[in-house]
This record gives structure tokens, sequence and C-alpha cells, in this order.
């Protein structure tokens, strides 16, 4: 491969690269549908990929300008406002590459085999080998924020599974080539999403690294010209990757197939009567507060109200991105105690609520097939305590699945078509659920469930007398204002448990 020493034309469309052996050969940005390089050994693009071995130290023999930094920056937006993909890396020789493929050509198993450094070979895994010292960020030290951001950087990767992720892309890249592969439009569609989603993924993560370590060569570049408003400059920029790589790192705790999925979630009260009743009520009004504050579309699809006061069960869909992917950490069982406002000689009650939550898969996700045959539909009149709302046609209707046993009602739209059709959107999640759980048990890996409404399977304890706390058992995470809590606060402790997860599957790796 040789050697190139870049110059930027009078016109600034184009690029000249000198070659020792031919002379030059131009790099024109003018054209961008037929963007082509040429020289003696290379005639590129459209056809494949080419490396570009460009010369990045000063040469004063030559008559060309050599290539710097800025112009290397300034040589990368040129090529991707002409449509193409580039990445610098650091070549086995030492040399500073530039790699530069049409996007959409499918090379990227070529990509993302290949580690992005700085100019002189630091890599993003070799800062934190450097063991930086991390300072506050009020600190203008360059090698704080970037031994902070090459450990996000690093986070995020385990949290993705990084390795995983890049034998399944390669996987699925390999199916998506197959001349066959839309004889079956379904499953070439859910090749095709899974394949897209990964890829994005990728994409982020290269990027970012990159960016990290093109923001490094800036300054060492404003250092070696005394260009202080380049190094100020520079060094805000880091700043602002080290505050949004914390962003990166929760985004990266919602890495699941189904994480992005809108969601059902079911509240159902435990044993004790009134008492329970009244505090599966709180929880679901708690989960309809925390959705609202995250932005998301709250709809109650079933409730069937207790005799006195609260809910035995009820069931609402949570509408939004990541629903699921939050929401999922909330399943199990939640107790409660507090002066019972139903005893009339003001004793402490223990109360427990369960908590399941079912992602909403879509039409192209769903994975098992319903019959009308296996439905028995039973439509009845809606109603509520005290038989208030009382319609007075059966428009309330109640789904069962026959071979499952499994149910799902809705009597809160106007019309039985209305509900018959919410019915069933539950009735397919429940079903899916189930199928994810069978299968789930068929690999002897663990799925969302309900356990058992006692004593021993909390995963929160909520104590609002004699003292007021409220504490995840799963992570010890605790707050001291419960109120907050049962006012939708619930982020802290989501993240917690997320964050756990995660780790914990990381060590058993």
């Amino acid at each position: 491969m040789s050697s190139f020493i870049l110059k930027r034309s009078r016109n600034s469309s184009s690029f000249l690269f000198q070659n020792p052996s031919n002379k030059s050969a131009t790099l024109n940005s003018s054209q961008p549908n037929n963007l082509i390089y040429s020289s003696q050994n290379h005639t590129v693009f459209h056809s494949g990929f080419s490396t570009f071995l460009l010369n990045n130290m000063k040469n004063p023999s030559s008559s060309y300008s050599t290539l710097s930094r800025r112009m290397h920056r300034n040589l990368k937006d040129m090529i991707l406002a002409s449509g193409f993909s580039v990445l610098s890396v650091r070549s086995p020789s030492g040399s500073n590459e530039v790699v530069v493929f049409p996007r959409g050509c499918g090379l990227f198993g070529t990509w993302a085999a290949v580690e992005p450094s700085t100019s002189d070979g630091l890599t993003v895994d070799g800062i934190v080998a450097n063991n930086w010292a991390i300072l506050d960020e009020s600190e203008s030290d360059w090698k704080s924020h970037a031994a902070a951001i090459a450990q996000s950087i690093q986070v995020i990767k385990r949290r993705l599974q990084w390795k995983k992720l890049k034998v399944r892309l390669n996987l699925l890249s390999a199916e998506l080539n197959k001349p066959d592969l839309w004889d079956d439009p379904v499953h070439a569609g859910k090749i095709s999403r899974e394949h897209g989603s990964l890829m994005g993924k990728v994409k982020e993560v290269k990027a970012f690294e990159q960016e990290l370590l093109e923001h490094i060569d800036m300054i060492k570049l404003a250092r070696e010209e005394n260009d202080t408003d380049l190094e100020s400059e520079s060094l805000q920029a880091l700043l602002s990757m080290r505050r949004n790589s914390k962003e990166r790192e929760l985004e990266a705790l919602l890495s699941g197939e189904q994480d992005p999925c809108s969601c059902y979630i079911e509240v159902q009260a435990g044993a004790g009567g009134t008492e329970s009743m009244d505090w599966a009520s709180m929880v679901m009004q708690m989960y309809k507060s925390w959705a609202q504050r995250r932005g998301y579309v709250v709809t109650l699809m079933d409730e069937m109200p207790g005799e006195i006061a609260g809910i035995k069960r009820a069931t609402i869909k949570v509408d939004g991105e990541y629903a699921f992917g939050y929401a999922k950490a909330e399943v199990g069982a939640h107790r409660l105690v507090r002066i019972s406002p139903f005893d009339s000689s003001k004793r402490r009650h223990t109360s427990f609520a369960a908590v399941a939550v079912i992602p909403m898969l879509g039409d192209g996700s769903t994975r098992v097939q319903i019959n009308e045959s296996d439905l028995r539909i039973e439509r009845f009149r809606a109603g509520g305590a005290g038989g208030q709302h009382v319609n007075t046609t059966e428009s309330a209707v109640r789904i069962v699945h026959i071979p499952t046993g499994v149910t799902a009602t809705c009597q809160n739209e106007r019309s039985q078509h209305q509900n018959k059709a919410s019915a069933m959107a539950v009735l397919q999640s429940r079903l899916d659920q189930l199928e994810m759980a069978r299968q789930a048990q068929m690999n002897a890996q663990h799925t969302q469930s309900l356990t058992e409404i006692s004593w021993g399977n909390q995963i929160r304890t909520y104590v609002l007398h004699p003292y007021r706390m409220v504490k995840d058992l799963r992570t010890n995470y605790e707050v001291s204002d419960p109120d907050s809590v049962l006012e939708g606060d619930l982020d802290g402790f989501i993240l917690s448990y997320l964050s756990a997860s995660l780790d914990k599957d990381e060590d058993g790796q």
C-alpha cells in the first residue's frame, strides 16, 4: 500500500493525494454520485472499500502540505457528506489509516473488527490501562475527562454484551445475504429489524469512541501549535462527552429484545381482605403517576373493584418507548406496613400486592397464533362499585382462551367491538408471555412472572409506621420519603435494580 500526502486544491470541493510513484490522484467531492479515487494501484468506490494510508507526519521536503489532524477532520466531514462511511484506525504497521466505503455495502465485518485509535496509537482500552486519575468535572484536566469517558465506554460494551452482539450481527448479516430470504416475508422482516437494531447500537458506540479519540488528537495538536482556542474548545467537548456518557450508560441498561416495547402492568391484591385491596389500589396509582411523569400514555384496560375499598385486580396499558424495559424491574410482591385506616383499634397491619409486567410485542413479533375456535367470548354489563356507571347494554367483554384457561376482560370502552379488540390485545400479550416463559424454562433462563404473594417473596417493603422508609430487598436501595415513592418517584429503584442485575449477569459470564 502506498503512502500519500494530502493537499487541499484551490477548488475547495476536492482534495489532492500525492503518490511518490505516480505524482497525484484526486478525491472529488463535487460529484457525490460518482465519487472515485484512483491511482496506479487502486480504483475504488461502489465496488468495495479502500484503505488510504495517509502520512500524518510533517514532511518539509514535500512540495505539498501534509495531512494535519485538522485537515483529517475536514476530510472525514467531506466524505461523510458525500454519502460514504469513514473510520480512522491504527494499522498494524503503526501508520494512521482511513477506511472509506459506500454506506450499505455490507462491509460490517471489516469495519467492526478494527479498533479506533489516535494518531499516535492510543485506544480506549489503552486509556483505561493507563489508570489516569479521574478528577471532579470542574477540573480542567483532559486526561481525567478522557479516562472517565473510556470507562463509560467499557461499561456500555459490557452491558451490551459486546462480543456476543458482534457475533450475532455477523450471523444476521449472513442471513440477510441469502437469496431466498424474502421467500418468507415475516421471517425476513424479523431478521431485518433485529439486524438494524443491533447495527444501530454498534454504530453509536463506535462513533462515540471515535469522537473521544479525535478530541484527544485535537488537544495534542493544539498544544503543539500553541492554539489555546482549539485546546479550550476540545476540552469543553470532552467535558460534554463525559456528562453525556452517563446517559449512554443508562441507555445500555435497556438492551433486551423486548425492552423498547410498551407494556401492560397488572396489580393483584394479596390475602388480607379490604386492607390488601386498598394497598393494591395505592400500588396501581403509584404506577400511573410514574408512567405519566415519564411522559407515557396510560390507559385503564381492566379493573375489578373491592367490595368496600380498593381493587382486587387491575390492568393498565403503558404506551411509550422503553416502557417495558423500565417497568420490568417492578415484577414481584410489594409489602406495606402501616396503621390500618380500616381497623377501629388502630393496629399495625401488613399487606401484600403482586405486580406483573407484560410487553406489548406488536403484530409482527407475536409468538402465539390464536384460533377463533379456541376462544369463549362472554358479554356482560359494565359496572363499578356501588352500581355506578352501569351500562344498559352488554358492552363489556371477557375472552377465555380454552386451551390455557387464560382470560382477559375489558369494560372501559363505549362499544362492545372496542372492548373486544382491547381484550384480545391483552389476551395476545398474556399468551405471548406464557410462551416466552415456557421457552425460558426449557432453556433454564429466567423470565418475568408473578411470585407467591406472601412473606419471604417480596421485592420491596414500604413502611409507614413506626418509622418511614421504602427499601428494595434485592439491591438494598432505600429512601426515607415513602410519600414521594407512592407519588411515582420510582426511577431510583428501577435504575438501581437494572444496574445490579446486569452487573450480576456480567460476573456470571
